[in-house]
């Protein structure tokens, strides 16, 4: 594979203009399909297979009204008042007859209408039933909601939103995020190679592909249901990767011109060596995140294939368009910022790195690593372990209220409602029932009477009956976010049979809430196989790269130990509330499909450090022999060779996905601290550490394989051990 890439480099320095024209042609052609096809991405999240869905679908086709989206509006009157007043009373029901007139609403009702209004008459809860689904209500539709709640306030009453649309609910990406990441990264690229041309290649080359991969999810929205969140998580890891990636090809390339070789023969052989473990790297990402089609959810399915493109096209970005850059940016990526490159003195730390790598920093810390590999191994896998601890108390749900900053209109009607009403009036279940088979006329008396049965139920009333489909609301006595109100759901449906009795009804429970359960059951059950069917494959991918089994074993093991320290710190932020005021987070819940992303993300980037670190040590060990003195020699010189880029780009994903804590959303807050822990942890714990100290405690015994391997599986070199020692310079051997 190496020498192909090695002419893949070549080609590209040549025909640098070919390359870069036609990188931006295909820029240029995104852009214009964006123009032409532009989809916005929506929370249109269908959870196929779940009896949630299964009564939405019941809804759409029996009872429309009550098959869209649904606000909850909450009044609150002034101390000493009660939203019963005929003031009050009179305005709310003018509201109220303005918003049935409005074309998007199937019904809308007050607090006079839906009787749920608190003991001391404070706070009512009104409803808005809209007729497009969660994702189609569009803004003007919610600002002719606003508009008709304008004179109710003028009048005095206090009016919040909340449920599953609202005024104010869409999440608007931040910019703040990938600025402050790409600032961060630029000075990381500074420290690292002292040279401005250097640190800005990366930036352009990610920013080029960041630009192709968001508006094609933007073209792909006009067709598919492409989830927002799809959005964040692409520019994430496209500019994360698409930097990373660029940075170790590059930081390859300068080592080969102080090395004083060609510039082509620099750039092509940089491709070749650095540009393998990047296709491999790349590779172990995209395995990942298109593993979370197994989870079998579309959203979830969307998010992770859109995140792989980004991906891909910042691999292809890479091994094409940056060597045809360094073309056209010859020496001065080489040049440094305090004084010219001079051969004969190396001063600057890149040359320090390229003519005695004995010297630098890294290569310290690897003599450090390999001479205390046995207390540094217990001790960070045993403090790996410890700050994972909080992980067991890890609650799974999806964001409600009461998550949202204090701010929000949505976590104002929460609160409010909970205080003056009882919780479960946050969260209300509906049950579906079928009457086509029905044997009497009491048929929804009598699922209302044993529905209130239940235990766990404050009140269970019909809210619509039309179509042979009743639709029967029921308030828990918990939270939506409770996970007693999930053993409500279980129970009535366990307790289906009795409820039905001889009615000849059949019921399903459904709503908003019902729904967040299912997707948290679903996403639960479906971690295991997604853990062994990607695991399983990138472990078939390392073991092939490498041609040995304990590689990938001991890659899988350190990142199961990085993913289990970074959910703990998550729990303790997220659910416990430690530090929480720094950051701005409300504690709440882990939000159910965090685990699932942060597995496929931690894992496609631990994979790309333990190749490049291990690739590294492994191009080493093929000069210094598999001797012991030989293996001990080829960790230490393979960590100190790598330990820099490795903490560069470390530093760099860990400034990206940090960043990301400076938005709102809370989702969006817990995935960038997640992944930016868990980033740290696994490149600085495990990669340049844990890693190596199990390597030079095994020494060749690492590289241990069955006969059969060499017979069957071909040697692809991605490490261009046989490229790198056919173009050796003379001054690198000297």
């Amino acid at each position: 594979m190496s020498r192909y890439l090695f002419a893949l480099g070549g080609f590209s320095f040549r025909r640098r203009w070919w390359v870069l024209g036609t990188w931006l042609a295909l820029l240029v052609g995104v852009a214009v399909a964006f123009v032409g096809f532009r989809g916005e991405p929506s929370d249109n999240f269908v959870i196929p297979g779940t009896e949630s869905q299964q009564a939405v679908e019941q809804l759409q086709a029996n009872l429309p009204a009550f098959g869209g989206a649904q606000t909850q509006v909450t009044f609150a009157a002034p101390e000493g008042r009660a939203v019963t007043d005929a003031a009050f009373t009179d305005v709310v029901n003018r509201a109220v007859a303005q918003l049935n007139t409005v074309p998007d609403i199937a019904a809308a009702a007050g607090p006079n209408q839906t009787r749920q209004i608190s003991e001391d008459g404070r706070v009512g809860l009104g409803t808005v039933q809209w007729t497009a689904p969660l994702g189609e209500v569009t803004d003007a539709a919610l600002g002719e909601l606003e508009a008709a709640m304008q004179p109710v306030e003028d009048a005095g009453l206090r009016v919040e939103y909340t449920g599953s649309v609202y005024p104010g609910y869409k999440v608007e990406v931040p910019h703040l995020p990938e600025i402050i990441g790409v600032s961060v990264a630029f000075l990381v690229l500074l420290v690292t190679f002292g040279a401005v041309v250097a640190a800005g290649l990366p930036i352009l080359t990610a920013g080029i592909g960041v630009g192709i991969g968001a508006l094609g999810i933007f073209i792909v929205a006009a067709f598919v249901e492409m989830p927002s969140a799809a959005l964040s998580l692409a520019l994430m890891l496209g500019l994360a990767c698409g930097i990373d990636y660029a940075l170790f090809i590059l930081n390859r390339y300068r080592n080969n011109l102080l090395l004083l070789m060609p510039r082509q023969e620099s750039a092509a052989l940089a491709v070749g060596t650095a540009g393998g473990a990047v296709v491999f790297a790349a590779l172990t990402v995209i395995i990942a995140l298109c593993g979370l089609a197994v989870v079998g959810i579309p959203f979830l399915t969307y998010m992770g294939l859109a995140a792989a493109v980004s991906v891909l096209i910042a691999m292809l970005i890479a091994v094409t368009l940056l060597p045809a850059l360094l073309g056209f940016a010859g020496a001065r990526v080489a040049k440094f910022i305090k004084a010219p490159l001079q051969p004969h003195r190396p001063k600057e730390a890149a040359q320090v790195a390229a003519y005695t790598p004995h010297r630098t920093m890294g290569a310290a810390w690897a003599r450090f690593v390999v001479r205390f590999r046995k207390p540094l191994l217990l001790g960070g896998a045993a403090a790996l372990v410890a700050i994972g601890l909080p992980a067991f108390g890890m609650q799974l749900g999806l964001p409600s209220g009461s998550s949202q900053p204090e701010s929000s209109t949505s976590r104002q009607a929460y609160d409010l409602t909970a205080e003056h009403l009882g919780p479960g009036f946050n969260g209300p279940l509906l049950v579906v029932a079928d009457l086509s088979d029905a044997t009497g006329p009491d048929v929804v008396p009598t699922l209302v009477e044993n529905l209130n049965r239940e235990d766990g139920v404050v009140a269970a009333a019909p809210a619509a009956v039309e179509n042979q489909t009743a639709v029967i609301q029921v308030i828990p006595e918990t939270g939506p976010n409770d996970p007693a109100t999930a053993d409500l759901v279980e129970l009535i449906r366990a307790d289906r049979d009795a409820i039905e009795a001889d009615t000849g009804a059949a019921i399903l429970v459904g709503g908003n809430t019902a729904s967040n359960i299912d997707t948290s059951a679903k996403l639960a059950a479906a971690l295991p196989v997604f853990v062994i069917v990607v695991v399983g494959l990138a472990f078939i991918l390392l073991a092939v790269a490498f041609r040995t089994a304990l590689v990938p074993l001991t890659s899988i093991i350190g990142f199961l130990l990085s993913v289990f320290a970074a959910l703990g710190v998550q729990v303790a932020v997220f659910q416990w509330g430690w530090g929480a005021s720094l950051l701005g987070i409300t504690p709440g819940e882990t939000i159910s499909f965090l685990p699932i992303i942060v597995l496929a993300i931690i894992f496609g980037l631990s994979s790309d450090y333990e190749v490049f670190v291990v690739s590294r040590i492994r191009e080493e060990l093929a000069h210094t022999g598999s001797d012991p003195d030989g293996a001990l020699a080829a960790v230490r010189n393979g960590v100190g060779l790598s330990a820099r880029v490795v903490t560069a780009a470390a530093l760099i994903m860990f400034g990206v996905f940090i960043a990301f804590v400076a938005g709102s959303d809370p989702i969006i807050k817990s995935v960038g601290l997640t992944l930016a822990v868990g980033v740290f942890l696994d490149a600085f714990v495990v990669r340049l550490t844990l890693i190596p100290a199990v390597m030079a405690m095994l020494g060749d015994k690492m590289w241990v394989h069955s006969k059969w391997f060499d017979r069957y599986v071909p040697d692809l070199d991605i490490e261009g051990t046989a490229l790198e020692d056919k173009h050796r310079s003379p001054v690198a051997v000297s």
